[in-house]
């Protein structure tokens, strides 16, 4: 015990890490998975936008990527991250394979959550003259707000557990400090610690999200 809190501005460094590097790899991925998830339910057939060869290759490449566990995406990945960043390890590596990874869960979500729009409310719109983009935007995605948001708030919590695992290869974080100040040390209240924040982390997310998705279910 007493080794935790001779680290303790270590572990407030590292709860700041996983906590921003969680914000960015969602807002980034989120937009991504949220684009694609969105192509692959409109192209599907009978969609505002049907295009079968279009969805075809959307549904080959998440279902390619969207099963590969985390920890082998990251070891395969990090060497095109290398070519491409110029570094196989630290935040700079982590970001981009969390990005990856995030954007094939996050659209398969997105996708699985606008399917309970009802069909009928998209057709009502385009009788009335919208465009199809203008569907999406202002019938489809709001329609699904609130589903939407119960799906980011489970792929935040996915997210924060991406941002532990990349501290095998170096990035900052809970993860990584609980490696390397708990594992290899051998001191399991190092490591415990960084497991109750992770905690923390994830139920405060799941709290937001919820009392966030009830707000605008009840609207």
């Amino acid at each position: 015990m007493d080794r935790v809190i001779e680290l303790r501005g270590l572990i407030g460094t590292a709860t700041i890490e996983t906590i921003v590097l969680s914000a960015v790899g969602l807002t980034i991925g989120g937009l991504l998975g949220l684009t694609i998830g969105t192509a692959l339910y409109v192209t599907r057939r009978g969609g505002l936008m049907a295009n079968t060869p279009v969805n075809v290759v959307l549904n080959v490449l998440v279902n390619f990527f969207r099963p590969i566990p985390f920890i082998l995406l990251a070891i395969g990945l990090q060497g095109l991250v290398r070519e491409v960043f110029g570094t196989g390890i630290g935040n700079t590596a982590a970001m981009p394979i969390v990005v990856f990874a995030a954007t094939f869960g996050i659209a398969r979500i997105v996708e699985q959550n606008l399917v309970s729009v009802s069909p009928g409310v998209l057709e009502a719109a385009r009788s009335m003259g919208a465009s199809r983009l203008r569907v999406i935007f202002t019938v489809l995605l709001p329609e699904a707000f609130g589903p939407l948001i119960l799906g980011f708030t489970f792929a935040f919590i996915a997210i924060v557990d991406m941002i532990a695992v990349v501290g095998v290869i170096g990035a900052g974080g809970l993860g990584n400090f609980a490696l390397q100040y708990g594992y290899r040390q051998f001191n399991p209240w190092v490591t415990w610690t960084a497991i109750l924040i992770v905690i923390v982390i994830v139920q405060i997310g799941q709290f937001a999200g919820n009392a966030a998705a009830r707000k605008v279910l009840r609207r």
